[in-house]
């Protein structure tokens, strides 16, 4: 019989027992981790905008128009859930110089910008969210580059830089350099304008010896392996065509940590995590989320301070996905994003009858729509085409690149749907080299763990846009608390809003769609609250713009071109002025909030009387005037019941002063609608309504209130219709206007039937040229895709 080593026995008990106390642990952290994510995102809803700009180059005196696409930012699928959206233009100096807010329905909107001719030269970014968006970073905001050239002022000279300026950023794969630990480090080096360098290098360390050279891929990304020594430090030596960048030093090296390998093995990804102490047998927790929801979580023991996991493909979603690994004290350690190629896309297909048309002709244009198995698939689509001049850019933005890659990464993406549209392995490399260079992480996962759900302080707006304000109390400036507003749009009709105040004075008006700039009268009850006012916010998001505005450049050649396209420019303003100022005509409900009154008295049918107490007590049915220390008091009755003071109206606006009725010229009242029952709106019960109306709606230039808030205030914006003549008769055909359009047609709801086709038509000018058209547009289940094409125009 063999004797047994205790040894052995009791080193066999203590691995056991650790295996069994790490498998408990894993068992109730990771369960934990999971209800905490799903918490955390619970109700968090995420909105994405994209943004179709007609064109990407514009002399002031044109018009920029846009198409929004707003979505449910996990499955890019069209939501109608915000109804507003807002649209900025904004110079390099961060500062917003045109703002614009748009209906949107069912997902989509469109819009304009007139450019004014108090612009300056320069690149601007179109920015666009909204109001629910501004809950979150506004890095997740929509945002492209447009530039915009005032033909009216001095034309700069040729821009040339002076000095060149680069930009060069390294970043260890997992996040850290660890000593001892091989590492992957991905670098990106960008110029001035934020685009990528073709470029070449060496690391050296303090001796000046080369430890390993490297070369950009594309883009100016690229990466290498460096296993880095204690107590070294390490520079890069990089030379851009025939410039040397000054050198630049790597990250620092840490003493101790982890670092992350992530290796695409096809059908998985392979995760390998190393930390410094090589004898370290610790519990790790990685965690692979996207689209707001934990794809797979797995706990990983240590061996000699290494561990390996795979992770199948066919769990995690397309797109962005986030590796976050922890220790055991749940405090995140490392993380790496990696990319899932969308295996479904939209392929839009777009030929014109002709490929080169002559002057003033009709062009056919055939659109198909179809899924990733070529079947017909209906799809939203909007449609731009313009003169494609060295001015505009080659390289517009499409919605596919913008939603799979710029909407969930941090920083500037050159070109996004490269890495759509090349399927390939230098392809491959280069998304993965993206994957490690923009950024890190979009959650702050002290709060996640800790398990503090996210401030929500700004609402959907699902009926209209919100007006928001602030109550304070005059007499002390402290916040208003509970106390109720009103607010008047003036219109036809004039629409009437009420809301009560927050615990810090904050009110919000959920209005109805209302378009172009209306007054607006806001208030507290003069009687009941008579201490308080109320400041009305900004409705725009006052955060800057984090992107920077690339530099505005200008070449000989450009400054050529714009001589021709300022000529066309002033002979279509001048030629086509009517044309161009004309909007489609927006829905407007013509009905006041308290619907069809029970009786409308138009004083015209009735005698005139010079005093309103006697208009009131003579033929007005169903209240009773009384006069009290001299003061006019009014009560509304149903049949027979008493039911109180009803709420007063004059031209929308409330009257709480009731006496201040009787003062009014009648002969300037034109009709009064009573309602009366008791009437229950928004925070407020009235025993009844009284709504007069004057001839002018203007209130009679009677002052209600003289601690209201009266302001012209803008609501959604009017649709501009676009501008394209037909010439279907040899009238039209032979005018002598001019026509010099560059961009000849725009149509943000070119949607495509059933069968995933639509047919347009649009017609040429009189400016030959190489013409562009591009098309973006997305189907009902999320699938996304453009489509460029071409044509001639000679004369």
């Amino acid at each position: 019989m063999l004797k047994k080593n205790p040894y052995k026995l009791l080193i066999a008990a203590i691995l056991v027992g650790i295996t069994c106390f790490a498998n408990r642990g894993v068992a109730q952290v990771l369960p934990d981790l999971k209800n905490k994510f799903a918490a955390y995102q619970k109700d968090n809803l995420r909105e994405k905008l994209f943004v179709h700009i007609n064109k990407s180059f514009y002399l002031t005196g044109e018009i920029l128009w846009f198409k929004l696409y707003c979505t449910e930012g996990s499955t890019n699928k069209l939501l109608d859930l915000s109804k507003v959206a807002y649209v900025e233009l904004i110079d390099n100096n961060h500062t917003p110089v045109m703002q614009t807010r748009v209906a949107l329905k069912n997902g989509t909107g469109n819009g304009s910008f007139a450019l004014p001719f108090a612009l300056n030269d320069g690149n601007y970014r179109v920015r666009a969210y909204t109001n629910w968006m501004r809950n979150f970073d506004a890095s997740g905001y929509f945002e492209n580059e447009v530039t915009i050239v005032n033909p009216l002022k001095t034309l700069p000279s040729e821009t040339k830089p002076a000095k060149r300026l680069y930009d060069v950023q390294f970043f260890p794969e997992g996040g850290h350099l660890v000593q001892g630990l091989t590492s992957r480090v991905a670098f990106k080096v960008t110029g001035a304008d934020g685009r990528g360098l073709p470029c070449t290098g060496a690391v050296i360390d303090q001796k000046n010896d080369t430890v390993g050279r490297f070369s950009a891929l594309k883009f100016g990304m690229g990466s290498f392996i460096l296993k880095p020594a204690a107590n070294e430090v390490y520079r890069a030596v990089i030379r851009v065509n025939r410039d040397t960048i000054p050198v630049r030093k790597l990250p620092e090296i840490q003493s101790s940590g982890y670092v992350m390998r992530v290796t695409d093995e096809g059908a998985r990804w392979d995760i390998q995590i190393q930390n410094a102490d090589s004898s370290a047998t610790s519990v790790m927790y990685a965690v692979v989320h996207t689209n707001y929801a934990i794809k797979a979580a797995e706990g990983l023991q240590l061996t000699n301070g290494s561990a390996h996991l795979g992770i199948d493909k066919s769990k995690l979603d397309e797109g962005v996905n986030f590796i976050t690994v922890f220790d055991e004290q749940k405090r995140p350690v490392t993380e790496r994003l990696i990319f899932k190629r969308p295996g479904k896309k939209l392929t839009v297909n777009a030929n014109t009858a002709e490929p080169v048309y002559g002057t003033r002709k009709k062009v056919n244009l055939v659109i198909s729509t179809l899924d990733q198995n070529n079947k017909a698939l209906s799809a939203d689509l909007s449609v731009s085409v313009y003169r494609a001049d060295a001015l505009q850019n080659t390289d517009p933005q499409h919605i596919s690149g913008y939603f799979w890659l710029k909407a969930n990464l941090k920083g500037h993406i050159e070109s996004p749907d490269y890495y759509l549209e090349n399927d390939n392995k230098e392809a491959d490399e280069a998304l993965d080299n993206l994957m490690f260079t923009q950024g890190w992480t979009e959650f702050d996962w002290s709060k996640v763990i800790a398990g503090d759900a996210p401030m929500i302080k700004f609402l959907p707006e699902y009926t209209g846009p919100d007006v928001t304000g602030h109550i304070l109390d005059a007499t002390n400036n402290t916040p208003g608390r509970n106390i109720t507003a009103y607010l008047t749009i003036h219109g036809k009709p004039d629409q009437l809003f009420m809301a009560k105040s927050d615990s810090a004075g904050k009110v919000v008006f959920n209005t109805l769609n209302f378009y172009g700039s209306h007054e607006m009268f806001a208030q507290t009850n003069s009687q009941r609250d008579s201490t308080f006012r109320i400041d009305i916010i900004n409705p725009f998001d006052e955060r800057h713009s984090t992107a920077q505005v690339s530099p505005f450049t200008l070449t000989a050649d450009m400054k050529n071109l714009l001589g021709d396209n300022s000529i066309n420019m002033q002979v279509q303003s001048i030629f086509s002025t009517d044309q161009l100022k004309q909007f489609n005509d927006q829905p407007v409900d013509s009905t006041s909030f308290y619907g069809k009154p029970f009786k409308t008295y138009k004083l015209d049918d009735y005698t005139r009387f010079p005093t309103m107490e006697e208009v009131l007590r003579e033929y007005v049915g169903s209240i009773a005037v009384f006069k009290r220390q001299g003061k006019f008091d009014i009560k509304m009755f149903d049949v027979d019941k008493l039911l109180g003071r009803p709420l007063v109206l004059l031209d929308g606006v409330p009257v709480f002063d009731e006496d201040k009725i009787f003062k009014i010229d009648p002969l300037k009242i034109s009709k009064l609608e009573m309602v009366s029952k008791n009437y229950l709106y928004g925070p407020e019960i009235f025993n009844g309504i009284m709504s007069f109306s004057t001839y002018k709606g203007d209130r009679a230039n009677f002052e209600i209130n003289p601690k209201a808030v009266v302001l012209d205030y803008e609501g959604l914006q009017r649709e501009r219709k676009f501008y394209s003549p037909v010439y279907d008769s040899d009238e039209r055909l032979n005018s002598t206007i001019p026509d010099f359009r560059t961009a000849l047609y725009w149509n943000p709801n070119a949607g495509t039937r059933q069968d995933g086709k639509v047919d347009l038509n649009f017609y040429t000018g009189d400016k030959s040229g190489k013409y562009v058209g591009v098309i973006e547009g997305i189907a009902g289940n999320g699938e996304t895709g453009s489509h460029v094409f071409y044509f001639e125009v000679n004369k």
